[in-house]
């Protein structure tokens, strides 16, 4: 699976896009069965479905993000909440001087709070960002898919991420995701104990149940939900 977005400076010219779309992952643990870059991979995946779908311009994806909840297990790399703000807003600034004026940001990790306050900022002047997924989104979509989990219950290396890298790259799941299953609980402070207070396996989901199927049909699902976010930065 190729990440990474391979148009020519001429099939951007030619093609005159005015929304850019900018992937956001991590660099964490996913338990023993999905990589570090999982949700790298996943908002890669979900710009390339984007740009197969909707005049787009498909960026590379920021590779490290926010993941201090993870940070005491082997391999996860963050930056901090100011590094992130500033390279994307380093970006927006440039793709301004090349005449796109309007980004999505496409957040494969929840850990990235810090995306939500950057788009509010940009659309204080009028509509110039929006974040993609929202929970909305991603709501419509684990219904459209079938999923037997809940999105609380399936937070990290679950049902949901799993089905989608069996469906787009499933050289990156490693075998052991159907007995991974593990219940977190309620995680009232995540935020301050980390993940290590409730899960010992890195995972907190259910991938027993992810199937190639269901990836696929979050994928549609996402991919229409899109245009909704267009709708919203005037680009019909």
């Amino acid at each position: 699976m190729n990440l990474l977005p391979t148009a020519t400076s001429t099939d951007v010219q030619e093609q005159r896009p005015r929304v850019a779309v900018l992937p956001v992952g991590s660099f964490e643990q996913h338990g023993p069965h999905l990589p570090l870059i999982t949700d790298t991979a996943i908002a890669a995946i979900y710009g390339r479905c984007i740009a197969d779908a909707y005049p787009v311009h498909l960026l590379p994806p920021i590779t490290m993000a926010c993941s201090h909840e993870h940070g005491s297990w082997p391999g996860t790399v963050s930056i901090s909440a100011r590094t992130l703000y500033a390279v994307i807003d380093d970006i927006r600034a440039s793709l301004g001087r090349s005449g796109i004026r309007k980004l999505v940001i496409v957040n494969g990790h929840g850990g990235n709070y810090v995306l939500s306050n950057i788009v509010q900022e940009a659309n204080v002047d009028g509509p110039r960002m929006s974040l993609f997924p929202l929970s909305s989104d991603v709501d419509r979509a684990r219904s459209d898919a079938g999923l037997v989990s809940d999105k609380h219950g399936d937070m990290h290396a679950g049902e949901y991420e799993t089905s989608i890298l069996l469906h787009a790259a499933p050289e990156l799941v490693r075998p052991g995701y159907e007995k991974a299953d593990h219940d977190g609980g309620e995680r009232r402070f995540l935020l301050t104990l980390g993940m290590t207070e409730y899960t010992a396996s890195g995972v907190i989901g259910y991938p027993s149940h992810a199937t190639a199927e269901k990836g696929g049909a979050l994928l549609g699902s996402l991919t229409k939900s899109f245009a909704d976010h267009l709708a919203a930065l005037g680009e019909h």
